[in-house]
């Protein structure tokens, strides 16, 4: 369950990510209203997976789904350069966070 929690906490680091685009230095009230809430969302799952996950493992898996889900969504949303070596960093931080996953047991 704390893995399943943890994946949320990780998406909802995606939503705050991206939509710190949309508040445009939180000057805009809805989308800062949105981006906060999905910060704090994001910050209480993690804690909530903590309690049975090590800190080093939930840490690193909960801000290399941030990474990953960002990064693809500025690809997709905001025309991001996808280049190679791009996608290919971004597959490596992926297969870290599987590794994590695989090797606690």
């Amino acid at each position: 369950m704390a893995w399943i929690v943890l994946c949320v906490a990780g998406l909802f680091e995606v939503g705050w990510a991206i939509g710190l685009k949309y508040t445009e230095g939180f000057s805009k009230l809805w989308p800062s209203v949105g981006t906060v809430a999905a910060m704090v969302a994001s910050v209480l799952l993690l804690g909530w997976a903590m309690r049975s996950l090590p800190v080093g493992t939930a840490y690193a898996v909960w801000t290399g789904i941030g990474a990953v889900g960002t990064a693809v969504l500025g690809i997709v949303l905001f025309g991001e350069p996808a280049t190679v070596a791009r996608l290919a960093c971004l597959g490596l931080i992926f297969a870290g966070i599987v590794g994590l996953k695989v090797t606690h047991g």
